[in-house]
């Protein structure tokens, strides 16, 4: 099966989300905490952007790479793999940002979980109106 076109979909309308979420976040802190509330924001959206990028990103290389084999090891390990890179790319921006004297952690906490949901949703529409055989031809 043929999941390139739902996944790049997906790339697309959680990047936009994301895009969206940037600007308004980034307004959103100016009014509320000035410039940090302003960076908090743009760091926030934008490192959830590249984080929710990296598992649809992920998903389109391990399907390439299994070549038509659901259950094929190399894809969980693909995904686990970049899960982990992920895990520790948040803990790193996470130690980086805590301590910063242009940070505003509530801007930055609400920026981060305003774009998950987001792009989760973007996520749902996008899989959503896939239209993916439930079987496969004989």
């Amino acid at each position: 099966m043929k999941y390139a076109p739902v996944l790049t979909r997906a790339l697309v309308f959680g990047a936009t989300v994301t895009a969206a979420i940037l600007v308004i976040g980034s307004a959103i802190g100016y009014a509320v905490a000035g410039v940090p509330g302003l960076l908090s924001a743009l760091v926030g959206a934008g490192a959830t952007a590249v984080l929710m990028g990296f598992t649809t990103m992920s998903m389109l290389v391990a399907n390439r790479a299994i070549k038509s084999k659901p259950s094929s090891r190399r894809y969980y390990a693909i995904i686990m793999g970049v899960w982990f890179l992920k895990f520790l790319l948040f803990m790193t921006i996470l130690l980086l940002v805590r301590d910063q004297e242009w940070m505003n952690a509530y801007v930055f906490f609400f920026a981060m979980v305003a774009a998950v949901v987001g792009s989760l949703i973007a996520d749902i529409v996008a899989f959503q109106g896939a239209r993916v055989p439930y079987v496969g031809a004989s």
